[in-house]
């Protein structure tokens, strides 16, 4: 009998379903009778063209992505569309950005590159903050809709009556519950939270904000180009791909508390966050500092209020079988992330911990 593998609250990359990762291990030599692993096949060939479909076409229909934007598998991360995005929207003009956190901060930083960055509201990393000044002939407005160091999510979407696009860098929430495309005009996200390896970066666009590039953007990061190509410019990240169409599958059948895909998704992320957070709110042992009405599903940071015991806390929760707490270096603490692919028994075993080294230590 296999042992049961240790919980993994990895901010990214983080844990994938274990369902999707025998897969993987089961085709590795070869997939679907062709004599090749994925890493070996040629993404032009009829083998990986047929994945990369797949891939789209679930996808397409687990967030249900009209049919007027498009879905380009690129590279560079998070990180890389920073730049990649005002390369191809802002025009050389005005962008505002709200900044809730450590990455939009990032986001506003790199912006200013390529364009007029305006900060049109600004947080302290523990709320969603009011009374945004934003410019009416803005190319767009840009948010980070869940903050993975902050802890701090967008419940609901801005919506702008304005007619400037929204952009929304959803890497650390996406696929963890629907989008209402009716207030984005692009979205991206890094793969490596929710969705499967590092390399991978998703990009949903809007029709009318193509063929905005500057004349400096790379013609492998045109958005244009990479739609005209069906994400085939260059060589894509075709590994993580593959393995990103494997977890759509297992999503579109994932089943719980009666709901089947994403609604079941995001109602085990819903309550997987409660459970994390009424335990930390029934301390006087742990903190989370983050606003309740904007506090994360996927990243929940939490704070021991004698900092003393942090290593002895880590310590301990590895030998629990509970890895990868330790918080981001800028923000110190404890951090667990809890993507869709953490099950419910991993948080139920980090509360059951938690309340036994208070009653150890407290």
């Amino acid at each position: 009998m296999t042992a049961a593998r240790p919980f993994n609250f990895s901010a990214g990359p983080a844990t994938l379903p274990e369902p999707v990762l025998r897969q993987v291990a089961a085709e590795m030599l070869d997939w679907g009778g062709s004599g090749m692993s994925v890493m070996e096949m040629s993404h032009r060939g009829k083998e990986f063209i047929s994945i990369a479909e797949a891939a789209e076409r679930d996808l397409r229909d687990l967030l249900a992505v009209p049919a007027n934007y498009r879905i380009l598998f690129m590279q560079g991360g998070g990180l890389g569309e920073n730049a990649i995005v005002p390369l191809n929207l802002s025009r050389g003009g005005k962008v505002d950005v709200v900044v809730t956190g450590s990455w939009s901060r990032k986001s506003a930083a790199e912006a200013r590159r390529y364009a007029d960055v305006q900060v049109a509201a600004e947080g302290n990393g523990r709320e969603i903050p009011r009374d945004w000044q934003l410019r009416s002939d803005a190319s767009y407005v840009h948010v980070c809709t869940n903050e993975t160091i902050d802890g701090v999510e967008f419940h609901d979407l801005p919506h702008l009556d304005n007619g400037v696009p929204l952009v929304i860098d959803c890497s650390s929430h996406l696929l963890s519950r629907p989008i209402d495309w009716s207030r984005v005009g692009l979205a991206f996200g890094g793969a490596q939270k929710n969705i499967g390896p590092a390399g991978l970066t998703l990009v949903f666009v809007r029709d009318d904000l193509l063929g905005r590039a500057l004349d400096i953007c790379p013609t492998a990061f045109n958005y244009e180009t990479v739609a005209a190509a069906q994400s085939m410019y260059n060589t894509p990240p075709t590994f993580a791909i593959y393995v990103a169409g494997l977890v759509f599958q297992w999503v579109k059948q994932f089943a719980y508390a009666g709901k089947q895909g994403l609604a079941a998704i995001e109602q085990r992320n819903i309550d997987k966050a409660a459970l994390l957070y009424a335990a930390l709110d029934a301390s006087g042992f742990y903190e989370n500092r983050v606003q309740p009405s904007c506090r994360s599903r996927m990243n929940v940071p939490f704070f021991l209020k004698d900092e003393r015991l942090n290593e002895p806390f880590l310590t301990e929760a590895k030998a629990a079988g509970l890895l990868q707490l330790k918080g981001h270096k800028t923000v110190g603490g404890m951090r667990a992330s809890i993507y869709n692919a953490m099950p419910l028994e991993g948080v139920q075993a980090l509360v059951t911990f938690m309340q036994d080294f208070e009653a150890r230590h407290g």
